[in-house]
């Protein structure tokens, strides 16, 4: 008897759990119902993947959207356009928004504003604050949660938990694996006067390695204090990755695509205020090392930290620039470059982008290409140069930090829950986003 599915991926190369060969995958439901030769199935719809890499859906556990606030620079529809243009299945979005995500009804409502406008799938931060950490138990299990999000310095937004007593507060009332932006706040107010007027490669002087490394410090200290597991965001110098090597059994690790490929200073006389982001892009030797530390298996997660902000607002003299750029819709080219130059295997970009998420924030039935699991799919074109360049961008600010890239390996088709969302560089479906839902926090 033929076998039916709703929609078939054939000559394809997959890679997955399995390794990397040619395969066909049969979608049904939404879900994964077989992997392997289906060349005697009908379905729906087919997508003849021949010369492409078929790769469980790339997943970006770093975005800010903007929205609700500002959202002249982003709001959820513009920054999920350029997800699922960029080969992103699905998004974690952060919680300092004006107001911030930092009640339930907030969070709730920023769910609500979500459901069919965003294009990707998506789960949202509940932000602490020093007044809030009653509230997190409820917020960590609403569905659609990614978990609680501290600031322990400063950055875009009014989030802030800066000194040990709060950060403790929090750590006790949680459950759930929880992200912290690591910059010691106490260092970063002590160096401000170091901030040259428009000269943005002070910016790393003002924020320096220590600060990162301090905060970095305290938090594991906290953490194993209180017992409770913490990701440590967007880590950017060779030191931390040297201390957090012993410290794995509680602590995972983000990197960015931004801090793997720009360098101080050249970033900054090339680039000025479109460079500037917090943590700061570093020199090479921080560079090398969290490359060393992401060859060695100590880094979880890629996230792109897409933080748009429109070039005037980019322009203006620092420090009064703020800081942040666009990422979500460069990540997987920009790493797939990367896999082209030697730099990491396609296995480990895999691993990096889907079954890391999984892996440490316990992601329901997502993140694996195995039958069962929902149908997402990255497809990549491994072949394809390609240029990225501000024109391209999806982002309402316009822009990217890497215009005039030129790049090998293009995302050709986005697959979310068994519906093609973009195909050759065009949106097909429209709004059809759905919360991601967590182990830890299924709805009864």
């Amino acid at each position: 008897m033929t076998e039916n599915f709703d929609l078939l991926i054939t000559g394809g190369t997959l890679v997955n759990h399995d390794g990397i060969g040619l395969a066909d995958v049969g979608v049904r439901g939404g879900k994964i119902i077989a992997i392997g030769d289906l060349n005697r199935a009908d379905a729906g719809e087919q997508i003849d993947a021949s010369g492409l890499h078929v790769l469980p859906g790339v997943i970006d556990t770093q975005v800010h959207f903007r929205e609700p606030g500002p959202t002249h620079k982003e709001d959820l529809e513009s920054g999920s356009r350029a997800a699922v243009l960029g080969g992103v299945v699905g998004v974690f979005e952060m919680p300092n928004t004006s107001p911030t995500t930092s009640t339930v009804e907030a969070l709730e409502h920023k769910l609500a504003l979500a459901k069919g406008r965003m294009h990707c799938d998506h789960a949202f931060y509940a932000g602490a604050t020093n007044d809030n950490a009653d509230l997190l138990p409820a917020l960590e299990k609403v569905p659609g949660c990614a978990g609680v999000k501290v600031f322990m310095g400063a950055s875009t937004g009014s989030l802030l938990v800066a000194d040990d007593a709060g950060v403790a507060r929090v750590l006790a009332a949680i459950s759930r694996r929880a992200a912290f932006h690591c910059e010691d706040e106490g260092r970063l107010n002590e160096r401000k006067a170091l901030a040259i007027e428009g000269d943005w490669s002070s910016h790393p002087e003002v924020r320096d390695a220590k600060a990162a490394l301090l905060a970095t410090q305290r938090l594991i200290r906290l953490a194993r204090e209180a017992g409770k597991r913490v990701h440590v965001l967007h880590v950017s110098t060779a030191e931390e990755m040297a201390f957090l090597q012993s410290q794995k059994d509680i602590a995972t690790i983000e990197v960015t695509p931004q801090h793997l490929t720009l360098r101080a200073p050249h970033c900054y006389e090339d680039m000025a205020g479109r460079a500037q982001m917090n943590p700061p892009i570093r020199t090479n030797d921080h560079r090398t090392g969290l490359w060393t530390a992401l060859r060695t298996g100590l880094v979880d997660v890629i996230g792109s930290d897409h933080a748009p902000h429109t070039l005037e607002e980019k322009a203006v003299a620092y420090p009064g620039s703020p800081s942040g750029m666009p990422g979500v819709q460069s990540l997987v080219p920009i790493m797939l470059d990367h896999v082209n130059k030697g730099r990491l295997s396609l296995e480990r970009f895999v691993d990096l982008t889907s079954a890391g998420p999984k892996r440490i924030f316990g992601l329901a039935g997502k993140g694996r290409m195995a039958a069962g699991y929902d149908a997402d799919f990255t497809l990549v074109d491994m072949n394809a140069k390609r240029m990225i360049t501000d024109a391209d961008s999806a982002c309402k600010s316009g822009w990217t930090p890497f215009d005039g890239k030129s790049v090998t390996g293009w995302p050709m088709a986005t697959v979310i829950r068994g519906r093609c969302v973009m195909r050759d560089g065009a949106v097909m479906e429209e709004g059809t986003g759905k919360p991601i839902l967590f182990e830890e926090a299924l709805p009864i």
